[in-house]
């Protein structure tokens, strides 16, 4: 067996690269590393299975499509991340998650492989109406990564029907764990959080923080990944998280520290919460780790966080200024 995890330098790419080697499967990493870090894939340089590849899937296709020869699964991760981001950058997030995903699907279309697996966003949702959220909740898009994200499955799924190719785009909800990214970019609140705690600064909970989150932890999306690539399912959007929800407050509860409140942004839903019956259904899909224990493994990790920036409401506000500018209605 052989694999290609594109943007497999990154959090959820590296995690899911150490399993499929621990399950004898030839993995073939594609990250230009915007995101990605190498240090991520340490312990995977070290596996005569495994290849790592820096190339950015945006730009120059016909220079890498061969890596895709004799590949039985590709796994499509890489993307760009983060709602300011994206809507400072627009044509870049395009770039990466619309392009990029088509270049990936061409590749994999002409190498004819066995399976496709999509990392769709939960953010195509954006403020749902019906909790917890099925597949079928109508598509609200509130800024450009949610568009761009929600563009790519599109192709995927246009690409399963016009090419019959054998595609699945899994939405995931609120992925948390080891190595998540500690870029300079303001975003996921596990990082910001953890950053501050370490600093010995006050968590910054945005609005009064009974906000709720499913939060899902990274190896149950790794879980999940692996059964849509075992199975025999086709074209299905399939939502992939916790089956819970939880909020900041009690997620402060369990990092323990102080706290300062932040306002409220624009375009962020009170809850999120994945219904996911058509994963256990189809997929058999179980998620194992409580959000109790997961934190406590996010502890047990916190020194990756020493070098992450430290946020302070003063920080955040001005890096979150275009977010309230554009998205404010």
């Amino acid at each position: 067996m052989k694999a290609i995890v594109t943007g497999g330098a990154g959090f959820i790419g590296s995690n899911l690269a150490e399993y499929l080697l621990n399950k004898n499967i030839n993995v073939i990493v594609l990250d230009n590393l915007s995101t990605g870090n190498k240090k991520n894939i340490k312990r995977c340089l070290q596996n005569p299975n495994f290849k790592f590849y820096e190339i950015d899937i945006s730009r120059e296709y016909e220079k890498w499509l061969h890596l895709f020869d004799n590949v039985d699964w590709v796994f499509h991760l890489a993307a760009l991340a983060d709602v300011v981001p994206s809507i400072q950058k627009p044509i870049e997030y395009h770039a990466a998650n619309v392009d990029g995903t088509v270049n990936v699907l061409e590749a994999a279309r002409k190498a004819g492989v066995k399976r496709f697996i999509y990392a769709a966003s939960s953010t195509c949702y954006g403020i749902p109406d019906d909790y917890p959220t099925s597949e079928t909740s109508p598509i609200k898009l509130e800024y450009p990564y949610a568009l761009t994200k929600y563009l790519g499955e599109q192709y995927v799924l246009h690409w399963g029907k016009i090419y019959h190719m054998p595609v699945v785009s899994l939405r995931f909800f609120n992925v948390y764990g080891p190595r998540a990214r500690t870029s300079g970019t303001y975003g996921a609140v596990f990082g910001v959080f953890l950053a501050q705690k370490l600093a010995g600064k006050p968590f910054t909970v945005v609005g009064d923080g009974n906000q709720t989150r499913d939060f899902t932890f990274v190896s149950d999306i790794i879980d999940g990944m692996y059964k849509a690539a075992e199975s025999d399912i086709k074209n299905e959007i399939i939502n992939l998280g916790s089956g819970n929800t939880k909020s900041i407050n009690r997620l402060v509860e369990l990092l323990g520290g102080d706290v300062i409140h932040i306002p409220k942004r624009p375009g962020e839903p009170d809850c999120t919460f994945a219904d996911i019956s058509k994963a256990k259904k189809l997929l058999g899909y179980s998620p194992k780790v409580s959000f109790e224990e997961g934190v406590k493994i996010m502890l047990e990790y916190i020194n990756d966080w020493k070098d992450a920036p430290v946020w302070t409401p003063e920080k955040i506000k001005k890096a979150t200024r275009d977010w309230f500018s554009y998205l404010s209605k």
